[in-house]
């Protein structure tokens, strides 16, 4: 291993990602430094390089990657989250924040608003940790850290996106509670959108509705387990008049609002039945107050949660889904193209221009 690593830095909003060499950390304790393999790129990725959100600079953007153990910090194992060793060579994915584990937000399992938290692809550069984003050789991974192996089963294109959107949704999930034979309501058909459309499909719900403005997404959820995609943009009415012909005028048992538009939101909350559940979980950037009816919330018995990010254990459940449904949804095909670091800026513009669900930055990958 050399004692230096390629990264691509990010210093201001449109301005070119440099390419810079950063020794290699000495690892303390409980730390481990990964040879990534793949990061793709996430929609705050793109957002942050656009100036539309804010993040200290200069930093290593890229937060979904995928790797394998390269070291290990001395002084005892490092355990995974499963409690077992792990060693070098370990193909890994990880949480997107490392937590303290004894604030007060963590021993109330909420981890991702720990009060101490080290968030992968959001932290600027220093001299002791240099390498926090997936745009780099390495990846250094700070204590606290959720650690999971990932099966060689999963292609990287498949599994990158783990820790982020798929882990995201098994959270939605988690919390919004089964959905086995009910009618589910997904709002958005970008990545979490159809991932959620899989992940209900695959929760045995019985109907599974999904919502968008953009026609090419809605014909790409059916391959992921929609049964009725709908494009509100042709048709606002259409939504609601479906929700009644299929439940009976009852309303959706649950849904989940992933694209983050208010109107999206407001016309959620009508749609569900009597003491149905709403999770939102898109609406990540200040927008316009809801028109929502405190009555109807009480007399109609709803439950209404935000779920921002996830636990460990949504981990877990996002690398176990993965393993058991890559081969019935496409995942690997939503990454529609690929690049190496040394083209970052090809993979940006690509990114932009396009508007992709995910594109790929791919270390091993010649130029």
């Amino acid at each position: 291993m050399t004692d230096t690593s390629l990264a691509a830095v990010f210093s201001a909003p449109g301005q070119p990602l440099a390419l810079q060499r950063f020794p290699l950390p000495s690892l303390k304790t409980g730390e481990v430094l990964v040879r990534v393999s793949c990061c793709t790129l996430c929609g705050s990725d793109i957002h942050s390089f656009q100036g539309r959100r804010s993040t200290p600079v200069p930093t290593i953007l890229g937060h979904e990657i995928i790797g394998r153990i390269a070291d290990l910090g001395s002084g005892g194992p490092v355990l995974a989250h499963d409690g077992r060793p792990l060693k070098i060579g370990d193909r890994i994915t990880w949480s997107i924040a490392a937590s303290c584990h004894h604030c007060f937000f963590c021993e109330h399992d909420i981890p991702q608003k720990c009060e101490h938290l080290f968030k992968y692809g959001h932290e600027r550069i220093s001299s002791t940790h240099p390498f926090s984003g997936g745009l780099a050789e390495h990846c250094h991974l700070a204590p606290g850290t959720a650690i999971l192996r990932v099966p060689d089963s999963l292609s990287d294109h498949v599994a990158t996106p783990a820790n982020c959107a798929t882990a995201t949704v098994a959270a939605a999930f988690r919390v919004a509670g089964p959905c086995a034979q009910q009618t589910v309501l997904i709002q958005g058909a970008g990545m979490l959108g159809l991932t959620a459309c899989a992940m209900a499909a695959a929760r045995g719900a019985s109907q599974v509705i999904v919502s968008d403005v953009d026609s090419a997404r809605l014909d790409l959820s059916a391959r992921f387990g929609a049964t009725h995609p709908v494009n509100v943009k042709d048709d606002p009415e259409a939504l609601s008049g479906l929700v009644k012909n299929l439940t009976a005028s009852r309303g959706v048992d649950m849904a989940i609002e992933l694209s983050g538009a208010a109107s999206s939101m407001d016309a959620a909350i009508p749609l569900l039945r009597i003491g149905g559940r709403y999770v939102l979980v898109g609406a990540v950037f200040p927008g316009r107050p809801l028109s929502i009816s405190p009555e109807m919330i009480v007399r109609r018995l709803l439950t209404v949660q935000g779920m921002h990010n996830y636990i460990p254990a949504d981990l877990a459940e996002a690398v176990s889904f993965l393993a058991k449904h890559h081969a019935r949804y496409p995942f690997a095909d939503l990454v529609a193209a690929h690049f190496p670091l040394t083209r970052i800026a090809d993979a940006f513009a690509y990114a932009i221009e396009k508007r992709p669900l995910r594109v790929a930055v791919q270390m091993d990958q010649a130029s």
